[in-house]
């Protein structure tokens, strides 16, 4: 086995970034998801209700992102700097600081969507803990959804497309469940029993499988977990590290 590709989400909800090689920090990949956009009341905005973010391509730099699409001119955006004011946001169930990217950024992102919106960066990568059901004390994640990494597998995948086709439906390609990382060469769903896996050289533990989000109806059908629909499994890093496409990946422990 070996790991296919590497992606990151600098801005939670909008485009990826495929990268060559990434280095794993504590909270997930170096760069991802450290930027958020939220609502009037600090909530986090997502692609399910605004779907335009798909469209809005992100690139990254020392100290910055730069933000663009179709139609609008684009704009660099800098981290804040050390006491920037801080804005309570939530993600899910966690409620946490996070630093105003200031007026700029937030005008550019409320014109793109039509409604109030405000930029924030998350400063300080340890104030989210990982759900304590799910990892160790001290495990902490980024603006992702509950883990600090995806992993999902290409022979999965391709076992999928094959049933979508049997039902006269499309296949979906990987980026429809947004993962860090791609592994090929398994078997479809081997991740299943996978507890502890490593990536060239960084170990990491599988927290949960993460549940799918597109195609619902047939992930239903043949990947229900109790109520659950499982495609791919959470990854928590145990070291840092420099992972690279092409590195081998080592089943540890597996069920």
């Amino acid at each position: 086995m070996r790991l296919a590709s590497i992606h990151i989400y600098p801005l939670k909800a909008a485009r990826a970034v495929d990268l060559d090689e990434s280095r794993v920090e504590p909270w997930g990949l170096a760069g991802d998801r450290r930027w958020l956009l939220v609502d009037e009341d600090g909530r986090f905005i997502s692609q399910r209700e605004e779907s335009a973010l798909a469209r809005v391509v992100v690139s990254c730099g020392p100290g910055r992102i730069h933000v663009s699409a179709e139609g609008r001119t684009g704009l660099v955006i800098a981290e804040p700097p050390a006491g920037a004011a801080l804005l309570k946001v939530s993600v899910w169930s966690s409620t946490l600081l996070a630093a105003a990217a200031g007026p700029e950024p937030d005008a550019w992102f409320s014109a793109y969507l039509g409604r109030p919106a405000r930029l924030v960066y998350l400063d300080d990568p340890t104030r989210r803990p990982v759900d304590p059901g799910f990892s160790r004390d001290g495990d902490v994640v980024s603006f992702a959804d509950g883990y600090p990494l995806l992993l999902t597998s290409a022979g999965s995948l391709g076992q999928l497309g094959g049933w979508l086709a049997a039902d006269g439906e499309p296949p979906v390609p990987m980026t429809r469940f947004r993962p860090s990382v791609v592994v090929a060469g398994a078997p479809p769903w081997a991740e299943d029993r996978w507890r502890r896996v490593r990536i060239g050289p960084v170990p990491f533990r599988v927290a949960t499988g993460e549940r799918g989000r597109q195609p619902l109806k047939m992930l239903g059908r043949r990947r229900r977990f109790g109520s659950q629909l499982v495609f791919g499994q959470n990854l928590i890093p145990d070291a840092g590290g420099v992972i690279r496409v092409g590195d081998p990946v080592e089943i540890l422990d597996a069920a």
